[in-house]
């Protein structure tokens, strides 16, 4: 009877190996900014809650409205990054004008903001800006390098 049986072994003389390394690198070396992800998540997830956090819901119901809806999109470009890096990072630039616009917004949404509201979407936009900066730098980086 006849050897029917599957032997597992080595994949070095598999004809499509080199093809199927050269997917596998290409799919983890757009994978530099894995350690941004988390942060921008959480990011925009603080942004989302901090009219709560901070009491200012009544005092600028504008920018609890804003706060809320720019921290969904950028918790949204977090989870993004992290599905579909590749595509993604290419809004990397939209994260840093949403950090631009965190930091003047108080003046331009709100009404006469307090310096609780004005440190707090400072330090938002401020981090917003950094975290988009670092994709950016890492998104180009590895265009370079294909």
């Amino acid at each position: 009877m006849a050897d029917v049986s599957h032997h597992r072994g080595d994949l070095a003389g598999h004809p499509d190996a080199s093809e199927m390394q050269a997917r596998y690198d290409r799919v983890l070396g757009g994978r530099d900014v894995v350690l941004v992800d988390g942060p921008v998540f959480l990011v925009g997830l603080y942004c989302a809650v901090s009219p709560w956090i901070l009491h200012f819901t009544a005092a600028q119901p504008a920018l609890v409205t804003h706060n809320l809806i720019l921290g969904i999109a950028i918790a949204l470009l977090a989870v993004g990054f992290t599905v579909t890096p590749e595509r993604m990072y290419g809004l990397s630039g939209a994260m840093c004008a949403i950090g631009v616009w965190m930091i003047i917004s108080p003046w331009i949404v709100g009404s006469a903001p307090d310096a609780g509201v004005i440190w707090n979407n400072v330090v938002v936009g401020a981090l917003t800006f950094l975290l988009g900066a670092m994709c950016v730098a890492a998104a180009s980086k590895s265009r370079r390098a294909t």
